[in-house]
């Protein structure tokens, strides 16, 4: 079937097709398809770039910023609070820069986790105190941009040019947006929007994924043979354009988030607790505070020494953590940014080791996500790179553990500094190439198959080579492979 003969039978089947004026007649047909998928000659006469929604530039300028009030009000605040820094940093990068031009691009910022009713679910869960790790990189996301001096739009709408429907239409070229940030959710939702032009684009995604894809799960008929297919995956993009909040692995990006500048002053004797848990063996020799949600109407279920602040401000909760001398996880949020806030401010950090690990076999929170990671703490990134003395891991569950990292804890004393150098620059002479142990990725290496690859066999002694780019994966590990993995030496707390 032709596409004059496709659309005088089925125009109706996707409203995109209305959209750009065709109703079933011979002449919107041939209009549409030389004018909007430019398959006909063009008709002697007709204006090319009169498309129906090109024009409407003032109703897109508005919708850009037509985010719901509340996250418009967490963003303004987080920002506007550290907007000297923000300042600060842009004009000492640009001092350093030597007056190097840098390209202005069109940013788009597509908030897909809080579009819709998703949106709405996530609004409830921060207003009763839930997880604020997504918004924070958000925020500092896009101060970032701005301060690098580049076009940016923030939004939860469909605005890459896309007609209204099912994706059947082509979106106008090209496409407006350089680069276009989102997440998994709107991936899914432009996915929808663009149709088939998503491909053409897709190299301009970066998704915020906070806590990782690895190539196993990327490509799709790879994780379809190898048993990696998951609700989040199998999207095809470079690796590196998943962005996350710490970093897990090389191959993906790292995008982080900001946190306060260390404390430059001794740390008071006040002591904070975000909940209540493990409270029998913290409150022997700290005061505990809290920052628990609290119902209107209902009952407190804490104990009487737990001072319950309930939700605080984002400055209000930084001052309580700048008198605080212990932050106490309580085995979740996972790997979020407080815990590192904390640690900038002043605070010790304790938190629970899992054993068993945590992962996406045995725990609901990460059943689905398209990683293999074993998570052995509530914040394995602090536990493994910042560590003692400002991180303490301890089991939880046992009082006299609890006791002795605390009292240690009271014990140390340490000499913070305006911004903790936990990163160095590492020359490239360092690079390494290391020959990793049985059943180990380079990730372990450096502190199934394909996507092993490159890799050596002991059994046999074949050596695999890695053919395509977007399966080579320093998170993958496997008993009958040792990997061949680059690396360079590192710092402890310099991550990897």
């Amino acid at each position: 079937m032709c596409p004059w003969q496709f659309l005088r039978a089925r125009w109706q089947s996707d409203p995109c097709y209305a959209f750009y004026g065709v109703d079933g007649s011979t002449c919107s047909i041939l209009v549409y398809l030389s004018q909007i998928e430019d398959f006909c000659p063009a008709e002697p006469g007709r204006n090319h770039t009169a498309v129906p929604w090109h024009h409407k530039t003032a109703s897109y300028t508005e919708k850009v910023f037509s985010l719901p009030s509340w996250l418009l009000k967490f963003i303004r605040s987080r920002v506007e609070r550290m907007s000297e820094r923000w300042i600060w940093a842009g004009r000492r990068m640009k001092t350093s820069r030597n007056h190097t031009a840098t390209p202005q691009m069109k940013v788009l910022l597509y908030l897909g986790a809080l579009a819709g009713s998703v949106g709405h679910r996530f609004e409830a869960m921060v207003d009763r105190g839930g997880p604020l790790g997504e918004l924070v990189q958000w925020a500092d996301l896009s101060a970032c941009l701005t301060v690098l001096g580049h076009n940016l739009s923030f939004s939860t709408s469909h605005l890459i040019g896309a007609a209204p429907g099912q994706g059947s239409c082509p979106i106008q070229r090209p496409l407006t947006f350089d680069l276009i940030y989102t997440d998994y959710h709107g991936l899914a939702h432009l996915h929808r929007a663009m149709g088939l032009a998503f491909q053409h684009y897709q190299c301009r995604f970066r998704i915020l994924d906070s806590f990782g894809t690895e190539p196993a799960f990327n490509l799709a008929s790879y994780a379809h043979i190898g048993g990696y297919e998951t609700l989040w995956g199998s999207w095809g993009l470079q690796p590196l354009q998943y962005m996350t909040m710490f970093p897990h692995t090389p191959d993906n990006s790292f995008l982080g988030f900001v946190s306060e500048e260390a404390a430059k002053t001794g740390m008071r004797q006040t002591r904070l607790q975000p909940g209540s848990s493990q409270k029998d063996g913290i409150a022997v020799d700290l005061e505990i505070h809290g920052t628990v949600y609290q119902p209107p109407g209902h009952t407190s279920t804490l104990p009487s020494f737990v001072k319950n602040h309930r939700l605080l401000s984002q400055e209000n909760f930084l001052q309580l953590l700048r008198r605080a001398k212990v932050f106490v996880g309580l085995g979740f949020p996972y790997e979020g940014p407080a815990p590192v806030e904390a640690i900038a401010l002043g605070c010790m950090f304790l938190q629970p080791r899992f054993d068993p690990p945590h992962s996406s076999l045995n725990n609901d929170f990460y059943k689905g996500k398209p990683t293999t990671r074993q998570i052995t703490s509530q914040h394995p990134y602090a536990e493994q790179f910042i560590a003692k003395p400002y991180v303490w891991t301890v089991d939880m569950t046992n009082r006299t553990d609890i006791r002795e990292a605390v009292k240690s804890i009271l014990k140390t004393k340490l000499r913070y500094c305006s911004g903790q150098a936990l990163c160095v620059t590492i020359p490239g002479s360092v690079a390494l190439v290391l020959f990793g142990r049985l059943g180990l990725g380079c990730s372990s290496t450096a502190q199934e198959v394909n996507h092993l690859f490159p890799a050596y066999s002991p059994w046999g002694r074949l050596c695999g080579l890695q053919r395509e780019p977007r399966l080579f994966s320093c998170a993958g590990a496997d008993s009958a492979h040792r990997r061949l993995c680059p690396c360079r030496n590192c710092e402890r707390s310099q991550g990897k």
